[in-house]
């Protein structure tokens, strides 16, 4: 049966709440004791021929570490995901009539085998493998995993015979394949032996102004960032390009990020004054603007956890789906985030654009301006350039140069493969209680709001709208990132249809 081929060509619609989804997660997450093998058989709560294996054990507890890991670090989640979640493309590949990995190729079992059983187990050791060599300092959630299912976690034999082997060798091969594409992830390229810096960059980025002098007002430059806890207050920090070498790791689905041909920022040029000043007062009527609608929205895309998930539980929830139609639902997505970051970041770094907080405190400096005051102020009109902070800022501000959108750009390729596998009608339902903000808690929003979204076209154009809403972004960077990721989403989608046929 050919269960990977089941999601092309899908409609959704499903009205499933996140809160709802949340609580059937939430009832799987209950902590379970840790105990020896002997006796994790009596104390299993999974049932491994008829569940998914991803939806009822991994997830509850892997959703937990990257929700508290993620925010302000998204490119962290994207290049972790592929370490993670990508094998089990692979593991699932020998149970399938055609498939093959996209790391390996470990053969066909016989159809006999092609149960729910041997293709959980196999996600199962795959996933606890990953995991431990990925974020190995939450050892004890995985072992709970293994508890979860009853499998023994000791049981580390690379027999491509066996599914709990498939799955190890699926992880290692897809581990062994990644290690030196170019992020950096362990800090040893150029011959680094001691105290390795994981991520630092290799490539020689430095940005032409400082934190404190902008030399060009048309490329970026660090912001000094406080910590607002109030263990670290009066501890202040400079920002530095995250990671800017990821924009030469090398993609899935095209050759090279430059065939997507996007174009120079001339609005960000600060000698094309007029272009310059008028995308810098959008940003600012925006600001002077805010709704409780659009300020929660604004948090919700620049959080992918939150964001994505909420999608993510209604179309596997909601859908009811099996282990193996779950596991080719987050490759797809893994592979459109993966190969679009890349092309996002080869132009970030090329253009090396200034964001909104550079041109707005350039332009007005001491002037008095109208926008959000921050936190609880409201609007006001005696803020002046110098002073004004994006909405965003208290939440996480992105760590890179402006042009084109990171988050957009993942936005777009999201909604183009989703709408390509699964159709473009979805039934999206996020409420949001009072208060429930984290930039202004307590006070935004005023009174409970439900987010919704009735299709994937109105999750990527409000993910777009939401980085102008939150003063992160120019509204010619929102639109350049429409030159790839809609055709990085379309390519993500044909490469795993090549991988499912064999190819």
């Amino acid at each position: 049966m050919r269960i990977f081929g089941r999601l092309r060509g899908r409609r959704l619609g499903y009205a499933v709440t996140l809160a709802a989804a949340a609580a059937l997660v939430g009832s799987l997450t209950s902590g379970l004791p840790a105990l020896p093998f002997s006796q994790q058989a009596t104390s299993a709560t999974f049932d491994l021929d008829h569940g998914n294996v991803l939806i009822q054990v991994v997830f509850p507890r892997y959703d937990a570490v990257t929700r508290a890991e993620s925010l302000g670090r998204p490119l962290l989640v994207v290049d972790r995901a592929a370490q993670i979640e990508l094998p089990w493309f692979d593991a699932l590949a020998p149970y399938h009539p055609t498939a093959v990995g996209i790391f390996s190729n470990l053969g066909r079992r016989p159809e006999a085998e092609r149960t729910i059983r041997n293709k959980n187990i196999a996600v199962l050791y795959s996933a606890f493998t990953s995991l431990n060599v990925v974020l190995p300092e939450y050892k004890s959630s995985w072992l709970d995993m293994m508890a979860a299912a009853g499998l023994d976690p000791a049981d580390t034999a690379e027999d491509p015979t066996t599914p709990s082997g498939i799955g190890i060798i699926a992880t290692k091969k897809a581990l062994a394949a990644l290690k030196h594409d170019g992020t950096n992830r362990d800090g040893d390229i150029g011959g680094s032996k001691y105290n390795q810096q994981p991520y630092a960059d290799y490539t020689g980025y430095e940005p032409v102004n400082s934190a404190y002098k902008l030399r060009d007002p048309s490329r970026w430059q660090p912001d000094v960032l406080t910590k607002d806890s109030s263990a670290k207050k009066g501890v202040f920090t400079v920002q530095q390009f995250a990671i800017p070498q990821f924009g030469v790791v090398k993609p899935f689905t095209y050759d090279s990020p430059a065939q997507f041909k996007v174009p120079p920022p001339v609005n960000s040029n600060f000698r094309n004054r007029k272009a310059y000043q008028q995308q810098a007062d959008e940003v600012l009527a925006a600001s002077a603007n805010l709704t409780d609608m659009q300020k929660i929205k604004a948090e919700f895309f620049n959080d992918v956890v939150p964001s994505y998930g909420a999608v993510a539980r209604v179309v596997n929830i909601g859908g009811n789906y099996t282990t193996e139609q779950t596991a080719l639902y987050v490759t797809m997505a893994d592979i459109a985030f993966h190969d679009t970051t890349i092309a996002t970041y080869y132009y970030v770094r090329k253009y090396d654009a200034v964001r909104p907080y550079s041109a707005i405190s350039y332009l007005y400096g001491n002037k008095k301006i109208k926008a959000w005051g921050g936190p609880g102020k409201g609007t006001v009109s005696d803020i002046t350039g110098n002073e004004w902070q994006s909405y965003l800022s208290r939440q996480a501000e992105a760590d890179y140069p402006e042009y084109p959108s990171a988050t957009v750009g993942a936005c777009l390729a999201f909604a183009q493969q989703a709408r390509r596998s699964l159709g473009d009608s979805i039934n999206i339902t996020v409420p949001i209680p009072k208060g429930f903000s984290a930039v202004e808690p307590g006070v935004t929003p005023a009174s409970d709001i439900v987010l919704h979204w009735g299709s994937f076209t109105e999750f990527a154009a409000d993910c777009g709208q939401s980085r102008l809403w939150g003063g992160e972004n120019f509204r010619s960077s929102i639109e350049a990132a429409n030159h790839y990721g809609p055709k990085i989403g379309d390519l993500a989608y044909e490469f795993i249809q090549r991988k499912l046929n064999g190819n």
